[in-house]
């Protein structure tokens, strides 16, 4: 970041500058990286440091909640972090749906779903990132994708440089990603709604989080499961079961054993 750049983003209020940071702490795998990192804390701000950025000629990419998120050593683009303001009142009392920042963690927002047993919101269970990330790629587990209960969002443009409602429907979504986002557009906040109340919901939702902590290694900074599941039209075949299927399971390349990678994988 340029002297000239700081200059003029220090002037726009509700921005926190940090040239330089060391960005190993801001993804969940913490691989060594350094960068320009601000630090957004209104939607004004945010329109106007883009359009400063755009206009001065930088590019910019958003970094949620760092999930998996794999960053350069050095990092030449400017690094958008959100902390979009957010009062625990947007959660309170039992509604038809919710809006809400995209930059809230979605822990949040299952204790909530736990405590009311939001039918739905199951689905983005033991997810580690925030919501904005997590509607951009239509984050999901076995109980569900977060496509199916977001009915709007409000994106800023990159192409218009002005914010848009958006109506969200299936269309808007496929396996893990979506269909309505341009590259440098950003989600600033997502209307949630639920498929009802379901008191024993709770419970099902602390199960299934205990048998995550179980049967997965989520202590250690690996990036998940890397297959995609199989999706035909409605029908699913879990990835773990295809590789069964062709006989797979267990099988190494001679690369990995001796602790070298390869190229592609």
């Amino acid at each position: 970041m340029n002297e000239a750049l700081k200059e003029v983003l220090q002037s726009i209020p509700c921005l926190e500058l940090k040239p330089r940071e060391d960005l190993t702490k801001y993804t969940t795998l913490q691989l060594k990286s350094c960068g320009d990192l601000v630090i957004c804390k209104s939607e004004k701000s945010l329109k106007e440091m883009i359009k400063t950025l755009i206009g001065k000629g930088f590019n910019y990419q958003i970094l949620g909640n760092g999930s998996n998120a794999l960053l350069p050593e050095q990092v030449t683009t400017i690094i958008i972090k959100l902390e979009l303001p957010f009062d625990r009142e947007m959660l309170s009392g039992e509604r038809d749906e919710y809006v809400l920042p995209a930059s809230v963690p979605l822990n949040i927002l299952t204790a909530k779903a736990i405590k009311d047993g939001l039918k739905g919101w199951d689905s983005f269970t033991g997810i580690p990132g925030t919501l904005g990330g997590s509607v951009c790629m239509n984050a999901g587990t076995s109980k569900g994708e977060i496509g199916s209960i977001v009915k709007n969002v409000k994106v800023f443009r990159k192409e218009k440089l002005d914010f848009e409602f958006l109506t969200m429907d299936e269309s808007k979504f496929q396996y893990r990603k979506n269909l309505f986002l341009n590259d440098g557009d950003i989600i600033t906040s997502v209307t949630l709604k639920h498929f009802g109340l379901d008191k024993a919901l709770g419970d099902k939702i602390k199960s299934y989080l205990k048998h995550r902590t179980e049967t997965q290694p989520l202590w250690e900074k690996t990036c998940g499961c890397t297959f995609k599941n199989l999706k035909r039209g409605k029908d699913t075949c879990a990835a773990g079961r295809v590789i069964d299927i062709l006989g797979l399971k267990g099988l190494s390349h001679k690369s990995f054993q001796s602790g070298k990678v390869i190229n592609g994988g």
